[in-house]
């Protein structure tokens, strides 16, 4: 066998599988019929619930508890009736704003992707949709992320601290 042809026997196999896995399904198969191509039904759901969907992960794991997470171990914080009622009212302010923020996104969506299925999408409509879409998420970013700081406002360090370990985090995100 002649082994300098070797590397050019593998380079030739590896190109013909990834012709080879082209001619399977993309992933994207299925999705054309969404409501919306861009969200998922549950993704839908997050939103108009007000979800968190990741938004806070920059506080959360630097160490500024979020009001659901407090709430859930309330007890173990041993937060006295002040507290849990300030980290109750946090929440709720939040969730209202995420709601409707998410519904505003929702509609948003919707609005982008009948822009696409009517065929009427031009490039100042998509600038215009997509801009809103994504300012609509900044906000919603922010109403969780400010929920975080707030909460952490009302928490004594220990409690913030032991939230920290309670949740499993490591010091890693230096806090």
């Amino acid at each position: 066998m002649n082994y300098q042809r070797f590397p050019t026997i593998i380079l030739i196999l590896f190109v013909t599988s990834l012709g080879l896995s082209q001619d399977r399904p993309h992933s994207y198969s299925g999705l054309q019929s969404r409501t919306i191509k861009a969200l998922s039904e549950q993704r839908i759901q997050q939103l108009l619930n007000g979800e968190g969907i990741e938004q806070a992960l920059p506080a959360e794991l630097n160490g500024y508890p979020g009001p659901k997470h407090v709430l859930e171990l309330a007890e173990e914080l041993q937060l006295d009736p002040s507290t849990l009622a300030a980290v109750e009212q946090i929440r709720k302010t939040m969730q209202a704003n995420a709601r409707e923020l998410g519904r505003k996104i929702v509609e948003e969506e919707s609005a982008l992707d009948h822009l696409f299925v009517t065929r009427t999408v031009d490039e100042n409509s998509l600038r215009q949709r997509a801009m809103a879409i994504a300012h609509r998420y900044g906000e919603l970013r922010i109403a969780h992320l400010a929920a975080h700081l707030e909460v952490t406002k009302v928490l004594t360090e220990e409690q913030r601290q032991r939230y920290i370990r309670l949740r499993g985090y490591s010091r890693h995100g230096g806090y």
